[in-house]
C-alpha cells in the first residue's frame, strides 16, 4: 500500500508555482546508474516531490534523468542552469551566449523536454560574474528565453549574500538557488539566547545573510535552497562546526523557517538517501527542533570543501570533489583498501595537480584546493 502523501508546498516566489517543501537536488546522483536514478525519482515523486535541480552538464546524467521523467514531466518542476556547460569531458561555467544555448538545447533534448520551469543563471558569485551576466549578452539572450517560453520563470544560483542581494534589486529575477544551512548562517561566536517558551527559531543570524533573505520576501523572489546539509558535514558530529550531529530533518527545518524559503533541494545518491529527506514530512516538531546548535558555538564551514565540484575545470582532469571527499574519509577515518581503490580508480590524483590555482579562484567556499591535493600524495602516494 502507498504511504499517505503528507507533503506540503508554497508558493515559489512570484513564479506562480507551487513547490514541494522536500525538493530532490540531482547532483549526487550523477555517474550511477540509470537504474539508480530512476529510483530516486521514484522515491520522490511517490513522496510528493515536485521540485529537481540538474545543474549538471554532462551527458549521462542529463540522459537519466530524461528517460525516468518520460511520461511524467508535468509532475517536476525542472530547474536548469543558463551557463553550465561541458569542455573536454568537465564541467565548465560559460557566460558565451552561443555555448550556453547549445548546452541549454542539450538539456532540452536529454531531457525530453521543450521547456525549463526555472532557468537559472549558473554561479553567479563575485562582481566579475555580475558584470559578465548582467551587462552582457547574457542577460538578453535569458530574458529572450523567458518571452519565448522556453524557461517559465528567470533565476540564478548563487553562495554570495551581496552579490545576490545586488541581483535581487535589478528587479529581473523571479527565484533563487541559495546556499542555506545553519552553519552558513549563524554568527561566528554566537552568543545566541533563547526565551524561556519554546523555541522560535530566532538566531544569532549574520545580518547580511538576512537581509537578503528579507529582501527575497520583500521582492517575491523565491529561495530554493542548495547545501542544506552542508555536504553531509552537519549530519556528523565529528565534521559539524557545532560538534553535533543533526539530522536532515533538522537541516531542512532550519532552512525551511528562513523568509522567502520555499524548497529545501536535498541531493540524495540513493533511494534511502531520499527517503531520509522526506521524513521531514512526518517528522514531529522534537524532531525539527534544531536548537541543539545553541549549545556550542560553530566555527566557520568557510574552507571546507561541499564537493559541488564549481572549482572545475581542470587542466590536467582532477575530479577535484571525488579526490577531496577521499581525502577528507581518510582524515577521518583512515585508508581502508576499500577507499584506496576508490581514490585509485581516479582518472587523475592529487599528485597531478600543477598548483595553477584556477580551482581556487572559482571556489564559492575558500577551500585551499592545492594544499589539499598535495596532501593527497602523502596520504594515497600519488
Amino acid at each position: 500500500m502507498e504511504s499517505e502523501n503528507i507533503m506540503k508546498y508554497r508558493a515559489l516566489g512570484k513564479t506562480g508555482m507551487m513547490v514541494s517543501e522536500i525538493g530532490f537536488g540531482g547532483e549526487h546522483a550523477d555517474q550511477t546508474p540509470y537504474e539508480n536514478v530512476a529510483a530516486i525519482l521514484d522515491t520522490a515523486i511517490a513522496g510528493g516531490v515536485n521540485i529537481m535541480d540538474a545543474f549538471m552538464s554532462g551527458p549521462e546524467i542529463r540522459d537519466n534523468l530524461g528517460r525516468a521523467l518520460q511520461g511524467r514531466r508535468k509532475d517536476m518542476i525542472v530547474q536548469g542552469h543558463i551557463g553550465a556547460v561541458q569542455r573536454d569531458g568537465q564541467y565548465a561555467r560559460s557566460r558565451d551566449v552561443a555555448e550556453c544555448d547549445l548546452f541549454i538545447k542539450d538539456f532540452l533534448t536529454r531531457l525530453r523536454t521543450d521547456y525549463i520551469d526555472l532557468g537559472m543563471l549558473h554561479f553567479v558569485d563575485t562582481q566579475e560574474d555580475f558584470d559578465a551576466v548582467f551587462h552582457s549578452p547574457l542577460i538578453d539572450y535569458a530574458l529572450k528565453l523567458k518571452k519565448d517560453g522556453v524557461i517559465r520563470a528567470l533565476g540564478v544560483s548563487s553562495h554570495s549574500c551581496a552579490i545576490a542581494a545586488k541581483m535581487v534589486e535589478t528587479g529581473l529575477l523571479d527565484c533563487m538557488l541559495f546556499s542555506t544551512n545553519p552553519a552558513f548562517d549563524l554568527v561566528g561566536g554566537v552568543d545566541m539566547i533563547f526565551d524561556p517558551k519554546p523555541f522560535t527559531g530566532e538566531l544569532n543570524i549574520d545580518p547580511e545573510r538576512l537581509r537578503l533573505y528579507r529582501l527575497c520576501e520583500e521582492k517575491g523572489v523565491g529561495i530554493t535552497v542548495m547545501k542544506t546539509l552542508g555536504a553531509g558535514r552537519l549530519l556528523s558530529a565529528e565534521a559539524s562546526p557545532f560538534g553535533v550531529a543533526l539530522t536532515p530533518v533538522q537541516c531542512a527545518h532550519y532552512a525551511l523557517t528562513r523568509p522567502a524559503v520555499a524548497s529545501v533541494l536535498i541531493g540524495a545518491k540513493t533511494p534511502a538517501e531520499m527517503e531520509a529527506a522526506l521524513a521531514y514530512c512526518s517528522a514531529s516538531d522534537e524532531e525539527k527542533d534544531y536548537s541543539v546548535i545553541a549549545r556550542n558555538n560553530p566555527l566557520s564551514m568557510q574552507g571546507h570543501c561541499m564537493y559541488c565540484n564549481h572549482c572545475l575545470p581542470c587542466p590536467v582532469g582532477i575530479d577535484v570533489a571525488a579526490v577531496t571527499k577521499y581525502l577528507d574519509m581518510a582524515r577521518e577515518v583512515g585508508v581502508s583498501p576499500t577507499l584506496k581503490a576508490h581514490y585509485d580508480a581516479q582518472s587523475a590524483h592529487g599528485g597531478d595537480c600543477i598548483s595553477c590555482g584556477s580551482c581556487e579562484s572559482n571556489c564559492p567556499f575558500g577551500v585551499s584546493v592545492r594544499e589539499n591535493m598535495a596532501a593527497c600524495r602523502d596520504v594515497f602516494g600519488k
